[in-house]
């Protein structure tokens, strides 16, 4: 975990803010935070399932499912941040168990507790392209149903502002011929921040390929 460039920033939140500070999340306001959870709830039907948090920090999104009453069956956050895990063990969220792994360089991370649903929510900005495509991979093979995450969109326009360290912008035309090579059940949202300043994907396994999953 000592050797991954992308932590780097997470790593010195931390050492400045402490562990259950929000800024250690990176995101700029707990209502930007807040309006991307909107997305994936509004997209993507959470209750009964076996949620996986890649990249879950604090916890936040599953003390926001909480607090609005999604029954998820079950949560599991993974973060490479020991400290970070810790605090969040302590916030003592019920179905919700928390890990402390590295799922960029342990994939199989991705798999623990059977998720049905995998959520990425900030954890892909620091990558560069050829990680985040690989991280993509893992967890799209990692999850039975459905694969939510967001990134910071190249096609926004120009008062969006750019990114500064460690945030980077993807292509976005790229992740999504990506996502449709994989299902042809891909929802695209971009319209919930001004200039399409982030996008978010939600891919879910044909019907045909979910019931055989089920089945077997």
């Amino acid at each position: 975990m000592t050797g991954d460039p992308n932590l780097d920033p997470y790593r010195d939140a931390v050492a400045r803010r402490g562990a259950g500070d929000f800024h250690v999340t990176l995101w700029s306001s707990e209502y930007s935070q807040q309006l991307r959870f909107d997305v994936f709830t509004q997209i993507c039907p959470l209750a009964g399932t076996r949620i996986l948090d890649a990249g879950c920090s604090r916890g936040d999104f599953a003390a926001y499912l909480i607090e609005r009453q999604i029954e998820f069956e079950h949560y599991v956050g993974i973060d490479a941040l020991e400290d970070v895990i810790q605090h969040t063990r302590q916030r003592n969220l019920p179905r919700c168990e928390f890990h402390c792994g590295n799922f960029v360089t342990d994939p199989a991370q991705l798999a623990i507790g059977d998720p049905e649903v995998i959520c990425i929510s900030g954890a892909l900005n620091t990558m560069r392209t050829r990680e985040l495509i690989r991280v993509l991979d893992a967890a799209w093979a990692s999850t039975s149903q459905s694969l939510l995450f967001n990134f910071l969109s190249d096609r926004c326009k120009n008062r969006a502002g750019r990114n500064q360290y460690p945030a980077r912008r993807h292509n976005t035309i790229k992740l999504l011929d990506w996502a449709l090579r994989q299902t042809t059940a891909v929802r695209f949202r971009q319209d919930y921040f001004p200039a399409g300043h982030d996008a978010t994907i939600l891919m879910s396994r044909e019907q045909s390929a979910v019931s055989k999953i089920k089945l077997d």
